[in-house]
């Protein structure tokens, strides 16, 4: 008989913990135990998962909170094999209490490197995710609809910085992985996966000419430029279709601004120098 689980590939730790509980409760150690995704694609070789029984007597785990907190930001990743390590490090921390501060260890090596993924992940969310206004809610606030595809389970990190960011309109953020919604009092969070909407709107125009106006052909680094924003992101941002356009244009323009002779300053600097002049010694 096989011991094991079978998980939805999107499973939160606050599901997997029970799970994991009641295999540790039952003596189950990490290499007789397999996790296996439902929506994994099936084999041959796949033996039938039984969950174990837990022990009566058996003693509750323990964790320390550090070790607690990196569980909990694991399972956020996308890698189908975080339920092994997960189970793993639980089982290794009741012997090594301080595992979780050793970062050479080879499980928590790979559990930090999840953990940077993920809030890597969040980062470019909150940087790249840009909001279309398609009109009013249903009580009378400005309504928004944006669309971002994740790489990993993070709707639970970036709701509280959306929320706390666009308190005064209503919004609504679709991803495959599903979607937060915000009404002015309550932020909603789905996991049900989304398809891309059609998303346009009038300000998308002035945004591209403001994008265009700011920047700096003679500071081109095209380099540092792809590893801030990847090109995956390039779809759904409505400036990048600008940048190969910009980036060609780049050495006509820095010509042009070597070649371009000195202007007299606009009339408020004056104004302002006047001023500044004037002004009283405090």
């Amino acid at each position: 008989m096989a011991f094991g689980a079978i998980v939805e590939h999107d499973t939160s730790f606050s599901e997997w913990r029970p799970v994991a509980r009641q295999c540790f409760l039952a003596g189950v150690p990490p290499e007789e135990l397999e996790w296996r995704c439902a929506s994994a694609e099936a084999s041959l070789f796949d033996a039938p998962l039984t969950l174990p029984s837990p022990k009566p007597d058996a003693p509750n785990p323990i964790l320390r909170s550090n070790c607690l907190a990196l569980l909990k930001s694991i399972l956020r990743h996308a890698d189908q094999t975080r339920f092994d390590l997960a189970y793993r490090i639980l089982w290794r921390a009741q012997s090594e209490p301080s595992l979780a501060a050793i970062p050479l260890d080879p499980d928590i090596a790979r559990a930090l490197r999840m953990v940077h993924q993920i809030r890597r992940d969040a980062h470019k969310m909150e940087a790249f995710l840009r909001f279309r206004d398609i009109g009013e809610s249903q009580n009378g606030r400005r309504l928004f609809l944006a669309w971002f595809e994740p790489d990993h389970y993070i709707l639970p990190t970036v709701a509280p910085f959306f929320t706390r960011r666009f308190t005064d309109m209503d919004w609504a953020i679709l991803t495959p992985k599903g979607s937060i919604t915000w009404n002015g009092e309550k932020c909603t969070l789905s996991r049900t996966a989304c398809s891309k909407p059609d998303l346009s709107d009038s300000l998308e125009q002035l945004w591209q000419t403001y994008y265009m106006a700011i920047f700096n052909p003679a500071r081109i680094k095209t380099k540092a430029m792809r590893s801030e924003m990847p090109r995956k992101y390039w779809k759904n941002l409505p400036e990048t279709r600008l940048i190969p356009q910009m980036l060609a244009q780049a050495g006509t323009r820095v010509k042009a601004m070597e070649t371009q002779q000195p202007q007299e300053a606009p009339y408020f600097h004056k104004r302002l120098q006047q001023r500044r002049t004037e002004k009283p010694e405090p």
